[in-house]
């Protein structure tokens, strides 16, 4: 596997699959963020490596022994009572040096009331989609861990369904001494078993990410940058509306294409910052931006927060609390809870007493 690994990273790079931009590929939801921790740093974490069990569906290569009897469950509030939610468990497996995962995952779209052409009420309806993840991390080296994911997928809106899989394949390189990460994953390369149209198979949303993270020596701050879609480099949305004209002589002006470049660049970029305070780091105060999200979802004209996401996580005894804030229109945002804890924590301390 080893010798393997630089081949398979090399053949992943190139595979020719389009980023999903604009809602045009197919189980988007894959891409909500999956835990209240990820939703308030910025919608992207893949380099931290701790008892978070919630991390290793987005990369897998963090899952390590910490995690090993790690649960943990998330539901996020969105607009128009969406919700989407998941149940993540790890272990490790000390025979071969191996932790695995499985994630559950949810996405209800609420219900509908049906109409025909003309208005007139028929019978109503609903749309859920699910996914189902397995996985499994390994430490290759001293600083360097990989991971894999397998992902199955079903998706019901209303009479039309489809059946999916995907898979993510992640490593991470992290260095203690300096207290710096860096992380590269592949996610979500696959296809539809079964489309929603039996004559037209749709794309899935493969997206290629790097990141790393500095934690500082002297103070409990981590700062994090990932940068996505290394497989498409325009991610700009051509917005007709938007006619840059002159003022004064109602000729269209000359396109900064430098600009241009500078605000694509941008769109790849997610910044974070976690704030780790307590002396066992019991509370933490998370903060993101994500500047794809900034320019898409801004409407003209009016102030908003869209892009910004803050968030906090509490330890109280065995269970942490974790809250997550994204804002992403002037309409609102969605708020994300998560509850884990660790099931070996309660069996700590119990000894069996013999006469």
């Amino acid at each position: 596997m080893k010798k393997n690994l630089p081949f398979i990273l090399f053949l992943l790079s190139g595979l020719h699959l389009c980023a999903q931009i604009g809602g045009t590929k197919v189980y988007e939801f894959l891409n909500l963020p999956q835990s209240a921790r990820v939703t308030a740093l910025g919608g992207e974490v893949l380099t931290i490596m701790d008892d978070d069990v919630a991390l290793a569906y987005t990369n897998p290569a963090v899952l390590n022994p910490q995690m090993s009897g790690a649960i943990s469950f998330s539901h996020a509030f969105h607009l128009a009572d969406l919700g989407h939610g998941n149940l993540a468990y790890a272990q490790h497996i000390e025979k071969w040096d191996v932790t695995f995962h499985g994630n559950i995952q949810y996405m209800n779209y609420g219900d509908f009331a049906g109409t025909d052409e003309f208005g007139n009420p028929t019978t109503g309806f609903s749309a859920k989609e699910y996914a189902f993840t397995v996985g499994a991390g390994k430490q290759l080296y001293e600083k360097l861990s990989v991971g894999v994911n397998l992902r199955l997928i079903s998706s019901q809106l209303e009479s039309y369904n489809s059946v999916g899989w995907t898979g993510d394949i992640g490593a991470v390189y992290q260095d203690t001494a300096s207290n710096f990460s860096a992380a590269l994953v592949f996610a979500n390369f696959g296809s539809q078993f079964t489309a929603y149209d039996t004559d037209r198979f749709e794309g899935i949303p493969y997206n290629a990410r790097v990141s790393i993270s500095k934690r500082l020596r002297y103070l409990p701050v981590r700062f994090g940058l990932t940068y996505g879609y290394l497989n498409r480099w325009n991610i700009l949305y051509d917005d007709p509306n938007q006619e840059d004209v002159s003022l004064f002589i109602g000729e269209e002006q000359t396109e900064n294409k430098f600009g241009t470049r500078v605000d694509n660049f941008a769109r790849h970029l997610v910044f974070n910052t976690e704030l780790l305070l307590g002396k066992k780091e019991n509370l933490r105060l998370r903060f993101g931006y994500n500047h794809l999200r900034k320019k898409e979802l801004s409407v003209d004209n009016f102030r908003s927060l869209a892009g910004f996401s803050l968030g906090f996580g509490l330890k109280i005894n065995r269970f942490r609390l974790d809250f997550g804030q994204a804002f992403y229109h002037v309409a609102g945002g969605s708020g994300h809870f998560t509850l884990s804890t660790n099931l070996a924590e309660f069996t700590k301390g119990k000894q069996v007493v013999r006469d």
